[in-house]
């Protein structure tokens, strides 16, 4: 297993939308295994591909649920049917999201409560689970990533400006920039 370097927003391939897997085989599972290696090493609940500069439909996953779903585990080819986003403001506190892509920063932003996930697993076969609550963030979060999505991109105009100052600040938005889990400083302070 190797450990990537994590891409930063600006980064083209987290911008665009990925291209489906079709190749279940030996380099996935390599893929696989370097991202959950990754993945841990940066303290993650996920990683999408497009994470480790690879333009492929998948990410891994760490969370604890009470869920049909392993509490670890590699989606494949998601597609996502979503319960109702409230339209109210989302609270600073409880649901302020954080991405490695976007290191050591978070904001909030509305979620679906709920969210049924129909993906492959790493040999090909379709299943399918429901997710809720935090564990249903993830899906949502990780799944934008596949389709060039950041959670910044989808603020409310407030947090938006906010976001979009700090990651200037940060001298982030263009292509170049990474961090090594395991060698850089953890920018969540894990």
């Amino acid at each position: 297993m190797t450990v990537r370097p994590i891409t930063i927003t600006g980064e083209p391939v987290l911008h665009r939308p990925t291209r489906p897997v079709t190749s279940f085989d030996e380099e996935l599972r390599q893929l696989v295994a370097d991202m959950f290696e990754t993945m841990d090493l940066a303290n993650g609940v996920g990683l999408a591909a497009t994470q480790v500069g690879v333009d492929l439909r998948l990410f891994t996953y760490a969370f604890a649920n009470d869920d049909d779903a392993p509490d670890r585990g590699v989606v494949i080819n998601p597609r996502l049917v979503l319960g109702k986003i409230s339209e109210e403001d989302p609270d600073r506190d409880e649901e302020a999201e954080g991405c490695l892509s976007v290191p050591g920063l978070s904001f909030p932003l509305k979620r679906a409560e709920q969210a049924t996930v129909s993906y492959q697993d790493e040999d090909g076969v379709q299943r399918r689970f429901e997710a809720h609550g935090w564990f249903a963030r993830v899906m949502q979060h990780e799944t934008d990533h596949l389709d060039g999505k950041l959670y910044v991109d989808r603020l409310n105009k407030r947090w938006s400006a906010k976001a979009r100052k700090a990651i200037k600040r940060e001298g982030w938005g263009v292509p170049g920039n990474t961090w090594l889990p395991g060698r850089d400083e953890d920018p969540f302070g894990h």
